[in-house]
């Protein structure tokens, strides 16, 4: 043990360098900075997987760690659509699905903001428009912004509801 003690204080204290900064973490500060400026109160967000393949989801779940802390921005998601302000909707719209995303589109107090998120949700994707889906979700209910992408970064996400937030000028009066 000594003679590992001794070795240590020979050598001293050795370690990595830093690593070279990131230009999304600069943008992620930047997305921080307008988001504060643009909400007056937390942003309650519903979230409807109308058919997709949960690429999407996997990088919507990516928003609640630590890195993009979605809470700390004042964004929370909500369970009932009576509470939201906002939807971010996924994939193609399956035909089973069509009436819940209406139904929970009209349960949302207006105004209401819609986001389309992924390739599928923008397009209808490599599933388009048959028997078994609607294709794009403005085919069903009106979509406010677009994020495409498949699947699109959370950073692309947060740019998408920054700029649903921006268009709503009843959202960015408050």
């Amino acid at each position: 043990m000594l003679k590992t003690l001794r070795q240590i204080a020979s050598i001293g204290i050795v370690s990595e360098p830093p690593p070279e900064s990131d230009d999304s973490l600069r943008v992620h500060a930047g997305l921080q900075d307008q988001i504060r400026a643009v909400l007056g109160r937390a942003l309650c967000i519903r979230h409807i997987d109308a058919g997709s393949c949960n690429g999407c989801e996997l990088e919507i779940q990516a928003l609640n760690n630590p890195i993009y802390n979605l809470e700390g921005l004042g964004i929370r998601f909500v369970a009932s659509p009576r509470h939201a302000d906002l939807l971010l909707v996924t994939g193609p719209v399956s035909r089973h699905m069509e009436g819940a995303v209406r139904r929970t589109y009209e349960a949302t107090p207006d105004p209401k903001l819609v986001v389309a998120l992924g390739d599928c949700g923008c397009t209808g994707g490599i599933f388009g428009e048959s028997y078994a889906s609607r294709g794009r979700i403005s085919n069903v209910i009106p979509v406010d912004v677009a994020v495409p992408g498949c699947p699109p970064s959370p950073t692309r996400i947060l740019q998408g509801i920054l700029a649903a937030l921006s268009r709503s000028p009843t959202r960015a009066s408050r």
